[in-house]
């Protein structure tokens, strides 16, 4: 059976975006595709240009040589840049850098610190500070000094490696991670979830991962979203480093080759259809069932409601098998309250919905229904 052409590859799925930074033009990639979108951003970045903290951690970096300089995020890396430019710094700032081994933690740190006219002596493939802190750890550190940019809050025994092996660590807090200025997006995003009405759900950060987690934590939701991340809902994160909160919880998430956000859509591009894309035989039609959107012999595709959608595949996992209200019920109605009266009234909209083919959803009197068997 030759596969329907698509126009637009995502459509009929329904995907969470839950970055903070660049959400705009990720959301733009997903909409142009066909998909939609919601919006729910986990964490929002809080600068520290004005903060002490920053201020103290550049003059000690000024008031001598530095052997070593880590970039862990290109914004970052240029907050820093900006923020001592803003007090006068910039230009000591950047001279300190470049007599300095620069060690940046993947391509985005790598270009910021490019852009900023210096050059990096290392950068791990894999874009993990495991691999630039044993890049350190074969130097002679003893008595050398080490100016870390931190990305939203502290590395994790990054700092204390380096210390116990005698060096100096200047811990760089350029900004952090705060809650979102509006937390109803990121409960409602974890309830449709749990509800299993999304069909992917992407994070660029591995702090994102951890409050959205946390959200489903304090609504009590978190082994129904830990299911609906097993089942239904396919996790896609930008890169592997991004993944691990969830790799701690035993969920495997789909990454792109490359942490790029083309990258990652392209990726959902592809793993969506497998994840979430049936093609079944009924009558003498062909349907195409794909998250939320239905085709009929190829034609356009026509979008239903999450329940109606739910019901229809329930139908299709076995043209011409006949199912009972409760079995419709208690397959379809994932998370909800409802009784046989409501599956009564869902049939009634698919076959509105499915206009002249509504005959293909067929009625068994005293039994319940079926999608027709193919011819």
């Amino acid at each position: 059976m030759n596969s329907p052409q698509l126009v637009s590859p995502l459509i009929g799925y329904t995907i969470g975006v839950t970055a903070a930074r660049r959400r705009e033009e990720l959301t733009a990639l997903l909409r142009r595709r066909g998909a939609k979108v919601v919006e729910a951003p986990a964490l929002r970045i809080v600068p520290l240009e004005d903060d002490i903290a920053l201020r103290r951690a550049t003059e000690r970096c000024l008031s001598a040589p530095l052997d070593f300089v880590v970039a862990t995020t290109g914004v970052g890396w240029r907050g820093w840049l900006s923020a001592a430019d803003g007090w006068g710094h910039g230009a000591r700032l950047a001279e300190v850098c470049r007599s300095a081994a620069v060690l940046t933690r993947g391509p985005k740190a790598t270009g910021a610190v490019r852009a900023g006219g210096l050059s990096e002596t290392f950068s791990p493939a894999t874009e993990g500070t495991g691999e630039l802190l044993s890049w350190l750890l074969a130097r002679e550190l003893r008595g050398a000094r080490v100016a870390v940019q931190e990305h939203g809050g502290p590395l994790d025994g990054f700092a204390e490696a380096l210390r116990e092996r005698g060096a100096e660590v200047i811990e760089v807090p350029v900004y952090r991670w705060g809650p979102p200025e509006d937390p109803l997006p990121l409960r409602r995003l974890v309830e449709q979830t749990a509800r299993r009405e999304l069909h992917a759900l992407t994070f660029t950060s591995a702090p994102a991962i951890t409050a959205f987690l946390a959200a489903a934590e304090e609504l009590t939701l978190t082994e129904p979203v830990l299911a609906g991340l097993r089942a239904e809902v396919l996790p896609v994160c930008v890169g592997p480093l991004c993944a691990r909160p969830l790799e701690e919880v035993g969920i495997t998430a789909h990454c792109p080759d490359r942490g790029r956000l083309g990258s990652m859509v392209r990726a959902l591009e592809t793993a969506l259809p497998a994840h979430n894309r049936r093609e079944v035989r009924a009558g003498s039609h062909r349907l195409t069932l794909q998250g939320n959107a239905v085709l009929v012999d190829g034609g356009t595709a026509a979008q239903l409601p999450p329940l109606l959608a739910a019901v229809l595949r329930v139908l299709a996992e076995q043209p011409g098998r006949v199912l009972s209200r409760a079995e419709l019920l208690r397959r379809a109605w994932v998370g909800n309250q409802a009784d046989e009266h409501a599956v009564e009234a869902a049939i009634a909209r698919l076959r509105v919905a499915l206009g002249e083919h509504a005959g293909l959803i067929r009625t068994v009197p005293k039994r319940g229904y079926s999608l027709v068997a193919a011819q």
